[in-house]
């Protein structure tokens, strides 16, 4: 792996998505082919010995790498949506975020009974979001095998509500 510093792609937008939120855009990470290729690279680095079966990652951000990591592992993909975008049977759970309530749905047959999947966002901050995609993959006979982001806000602590599975980032913000 590059000695890259993914955190220089990293773009703080102050009072976003509301007063005093510092949102981590990741958008110039994106932007950039040898910033976007090491940290999918470090994120499937991470997964590749978890024998994942399926990756599944929280919209929006989440599905932008979920989808790479899936190829890059030889996975399958299991997007989690918000409510009312999926059109077959779905499965839900609400999480809080920071600023807020939210929900996450997945279809209802999306994940066979003892799967080893890799949960994924771009960004553990309370960790609701993760926890909430957890609990969907347990309650659908899935085995979570790890949590994977692409920044961390450990002054959050949102790593003790995932456990006790395990969590990785590629990027720590701890305060």
């Amino acid at each position: 792996m590059t000695s890259l510093d993914l955190r220089s792609f990293v773009r703080d937008i102050p009072d976003f998505p509301r007063p005093g939120i510092v949102f981590k855009d990741i958008t110039p990470l994106l932007l950039d082919p040898i910033a976007l290729d090491a940290a999918v690279a470090g994120l499937t680095a991470y997964a590749e010995p978890l024998g994942i079966d399926l990756v599944v990652a929280a919209e929006a951000r989440g599905f932008i790498l979920g989808g790479a990591i899936a190829r890059q592992l030889g996975a399958g993909f299991v997007p989690a949506r918000k409510p009312g975008k999926l059109p077959h049977d779905t499965i839900a759970a609400e999480y809080a975020l920071e600023y807020g309530i939210d929900a996450l749905e997945v279809h209802a047959d999306a994940l066979a009974g003892g799967a080893s999947v890799l949960v994924h966002d771009d960004l553990l901050a309370t960790g609701g979001t993760a926890r909430a995609l957890c609990d969907l993959v347990g309650s659908l006979g899935g085995e979570v095998a790890g949590c994977a982001f692409v920044i961390e806000l450990s002054f959050l602590a949102g790593r003790a509500r995932l456990e006790p599975h395990d969590a990785y980032a590629l990027i720590d913000y701890p305060s």
